[in-house]
């Protein structure tokens, strides 16, 4: 992504900021997994969506002081350090920050202390994010009581501290054109990883194979993580919403539901796909699937702005529990069960969520405590489900069956844009796409 898009995400937080403020962002840092070796490094997303710069331990400080010419932009970031380079790989130090990436100065960590005492100095205002890790919070409220313990030497300490979040996150919940190419991009990645997993399913292999293909998948098209940890649930294995052992054997007869998605650039893709280990669905299996295809697709003509995400959840409710009640699993009147609540025991999660640097992405839900609006450039899920467990007290032919069927909606002007429409998710081309296998 060009530097003009983070230039114009700081300026717009700057412009959203009470005059005379200042905001400090912390970079990820490493995390231990264990003794001397850690888990592969993820910027903080708030970090990545306003400068991209990709190491940890760094530090990003927006200024707009009435004293600066313009707003202004500081990057501490570790220093160069040859002998550490040879250990843990090459780092960009100050000088190389600084032209590459959209900040106005950079500086060594070594100088954070002393530096940000002076940056913070005679701004009236804090933005950070509190709580967000106690080692900063340590730095920040240390550095703001040395500011007021220093009148004598004409310091002045911020009144008050404020959480950026507020602000960064509303932001967020709208995507740019080029946020935009790059979840197609995802979304584009992580359905040819679902259509592989689906050509190459067959009984006798096991779920972790079937992550492996996806993740190989993934990784062959420049997506090196996948945005959060696959879901591979065999037969009644897919009645557990997070399952993610991924360690059982697949079984003619079964389903499997495949719960996938990549990172590119930062950006996460949202998958599920359900499909016949044998390549084929049972009666059973193809009622239950169709209820659940229909209940999205139905979800879908009110995915549109200005109409809200409850909207499209009451009619998913309301077509998935007359669905169940034709089918004899649930008895009784549909305005009985709604109001008793009586599908949640089959279908017991949300249907929706924010999509973008985070998997589940950030933005409030409600304003005000009324459901949002849906607005151009917003992206969210659409996952519908039914899930009816080993020990349902339902006929014991739907027993241990576990459906869900996810896709990535843009909104648009007009209505949605499906980001993930490629994986194929109808009956007959599912069945159609894994006559094709590829052994």
């Amino acid at each position: 992504m060009h530097n003009t898009e983070f230039l114009i995400r700081q300026k717009r937080l700057l412009e959203k900021m009470q005059p005379n403020s200042i905001c400090l962002v912390q970079a990820s840092n490493l995390v231990t997994r264990s003794r001397d070796t850690e888990y592969p490094f993820r910027q903080d997303s708030y970090f990545q969506y306003l400068c991209a710069f990709p190491e940890p331990e760094a530090w990003l400080v927006l200024s707009n002081h009435q004293d600066y010419s313009k707003e202004l932009c500081v990057l501490f970031c570790l220093d160069k350090d040859p002998a550490m380079e040879i250990w843990h790989g090459r780092r960009f130090g100050p000088k190389q920050a600084k032209q590459q990436y959209p900040v106005d100065r950079a500086y060594a960590l070594d100088e954070l202390d002393e530096q940000l005492l002076d940056l913070i100095d005679g701004h009236q205002h804090v933005y950070f994010a509190q709580g967000h890790d106690h080692d900063a919070d340590d730095l920040v409220f240390s550095l703001l009581q040395a500011l007021r313990d220093a009148p004598k030497q004409s310091k002045h300490a911020p009144s008050s501290l404020i959480d950026v979040r507020i602000i960064l996150d509303e932001m967020r919940l709208i995507k740019s054109a080029r946020e935009i190419d790059l979840m197609r991009k995802a979304a584009a990645v992580a359905t040819q990883a679902h259509i592989r997993a689906m050509q190459f399913v067959e009984a006798g292999k096991n779920e972790y194979h079937l992550e492996a293909e996806i993740h190989h998948e993934f990784a062959m098209q420049g997506a090196k993580y996948p945005a959060y940890s696959t879901i591979v649930g065999a037969g009644d294995n897919a009645c557990i919403l997070h399952y993610t052992e991924n360690n059982q054997g697949l079984k003619s007869g079964d389903l499997v539901l495949i719960d996938a998605g990549c990172e590119w650039q930062g950006y996460a893709s949202d998958i599920t796909r359900t499909f016949p280990v044998s390549g084929a669905f049972s009666n059973e299996q193809k009622q239950l699937y169709e209820l659940v295809l229909n209940a999205q697709l139905a979800a879908f003509n009110v995915i549109k702005p200005d109409n809200t995400i409850k909207q499209a959840s009451d009619v998913v409710i309301a077509v998935i529990t007359q669905g169940l009640i034709d089918l004899g699993i649930l008895k009784g009147k549909l305005t009985d069960n709604i109001e008793r609540q009586t599908y949640r025991q089959f279908y017991m999660h949300g249907l929706s969520h924010w999509l973008g640097l985070d998997v589940h992405d950030v933005g409030n839900y409600k304003i005000d405590g009324q459901d949002r609006p849906l607005k151009t450039g917003m992206v969210l899920t659409v996952e519908p489900g039914i899930y009816i467990a080993p020990d349902a007290d339902v006929d014991s032919k739907w027993c241990g069956i576990g459906i869900r069927i996810e896709d990535n909606l843009l909104i648009t002007q007009s209505g949605h844009e499906n980001l993930t429409l490629a994986a194929p998710k109808t009956i007959s081309d599912i069945e159609a796409l894994m006559s094709k296998k590829s052994g």
